[in-house]
């Protein structure tokens, strides 16, 4: 059976459902999605305006100072990798400073005698104390 409302004709089951619908919300969840696909869209258009401005900072890092190239002067102790193939030297300097725990020298030479003086001229420190502090390993 239907029922007639003007010219447009719904049926019966119709006025339950609308009422089950008005006891759902859905005057509520309705236009959720709707409001949901409007904040992406707004979202996106904002982020990709926002990341393709160009960036031009005032405050730029400047100095007129050279870095400080310096060891620090608590050595822990020295390994020297000698790679006689290649003709270098890998030397793998230990620290006990917290910035700088562990610095890497690459010598062109096998000879242990240049290896230390090598580093000794590095670290500014004398030939004797890398002689302590330094262990070799040959890598064939």
């Amino acid at each position: 059976m239907l029922w007639f409302t003007g010219s447009i004709q719904i049926p019966m089951a119709a006025p339950r459902f609308l009422k089950l619908m008005h006891r759902a919300g859905w005057e509520f969840w309705l236009p959720l999605p709707l409001i949901a696909v409007l904040f992406w869209v707004a979202g996106h258009c904002m982020t990709t305006q926002v990341l393709n401005r160009p960036y031009d900072s005032v405050n730029k890092l400047e100095t007129d100072r050279p870095l400080n190239s310096e060891m620090p002067k608590t050595i822990l102790g020295m390994n020297a990798d000698i790679d006689r193939r290649r003709g270098a030297t890998v030397v793998f300097v230990k620290t006990a400073d917290s910035s700088l725990k562990k610095v890497k020298y690459t010598f062109t030479t096998t000879q242990t005698t240049e290896i230390e003086s090598a580093i000794a001229q590095e670290l500014k420190l004398p030939v004797g104390t890398i002689r302590k502090l330094i262990s070799y390993r040959l890598i064939n």
